[in-house]
């Protein structure tokens, strides 16, 4: 078994706590059933969220979906000039038997943009 890392992001339409939980639920969603995975197969995640989403926390909604013996943790991303707005990121550290090039890497709607070398 070995420790892999996954990426994805989402970007949001609107800063609403609802909306953020339904889409970083989808996001997660996705990064666990297109990598066959199940949440005893998580180490950790890190969200980070732009400096203009403010009403939830991006983690609250990975423990609404089960995700509730995890470690988590949610930080600010860097506020740089022309980046893309509403984007949450997540970054979870799973145990895979999958190798490095089998890892699918998830970028829903608009933010496969931001990594169109991985984005599956």
């Amino acid at each position: 078994m070995a420790v892999r890392a996954v990426r994805g992001a989402v970007q949001l339409e609107r800063d609403e706590a609802g909306h953020m939980s339904e889409q970083v639920e989808e996001l997660l969603t996705a990064v666990l059933a297109r990598n066959g995975l199940d949440a005893d197969d998580l180490i950790s995640i890190w969200f980070t969220a732009t400096p203009d989403l403010h009403s939830d926390f991006p983690a609250a909604a990975a423990r609404r979906i089960g995700i509730v013996d995890v470690p988590l943790i949610c930080a600010q991303e860097l506020d740089i000039e022309g980046a893309m707005p509403r984007v949450v990121r997540l970054l979870a550290h799973v145990e895979t038997e999958l190798p490095k090039s089998r890892i699918a890497h998830v970028y829903l709607g608009a933010a496969a943009a931001l990594r169109k070398d991985i984005a599956q």
